[in-house]
């Protein structure tokens, strides 16, 4: 698909995305959430690029609390401005809560329920699917030249061989891409 720069499509209200945030808020079980977001904001309403959404994706992973609701507020902000972002988080947050406080107190009476235990797997293999397809974007779009992949290479290797801390990983990996990217920036 193409990286476009410019939405094909008219942009959201804020109540649409309030909708729509809440809707993936409350049908994305077990994670996941990320992949959905890019699929509805970028593939099929073409509300921004997948360049800008990498790049919301980064920013929000970078930022203390949740990733996902970091994202909402990054992706209601760029579309629709302070009412976007509120609306967008709102969406993702609030629905999603209500269910989940619903579902623990169902859960207790089913936790032992082997029925139950399967779904439960079968969502998780799920949710880590879409992560992976996320993933697999992501890492295509950031693996253009020999440093990028190295450093893609050198975080998977330590994080998932050597099993070395994350914080620690990424403290060093982050000033080591952000130099790199900013160095590229400069040189256009």
């Amino acid at each position: 698909m193409p990286d476009v720069s410019t939405p094909k499509s008219p942009l959201p209200t804020a109540p649409q995305l309030f909708f729509l945030f809440a809707r993936i808020g409350l049908s994305s079980f077990g994670g996941g959430l990320s992949g959905w977001l890019m699929r509805e904001v970028v593939t099929k309403h073409n509300w921004m690029s997948q360049q800008d959404f990498l790049s919301g994706l980064a920013l929000s992973q970078a930022l203390p609390g949740l990733n996902v609701v970091n994202l909402s507020v990054w992706i209601g902000y760029k579309l629709r401005g302070r009412n976007g972002a509120f609306a967008a988080s709102c969406g993702m947050v609030i629905p999603a809560l209500i269910l989940a406080v619903a579902l623990a107190m169902a859960y207790e009476n089913f936790a032992h329920n082997k029925t139950v235990s399967l779904v439960m797997a079968g969502i998780a293999a799920a949710a880590i699917g879409l992560s992976l397809e996320m993933g697999i974007r992501a890492t295509r779009y950031a693996s253009n030249g020999l440093i990028p992949i190295a450093i893609i290479a050198g975080m998977l290797i330590s994080i998932t061989v050597l099993e070395w801390s994350l914080i620690t990983v990424t403290a060093v990996a982050a000033p080591i891409s952000i130099m790199v990217a900013w160095l590229r920036l400069r040189g256009k």
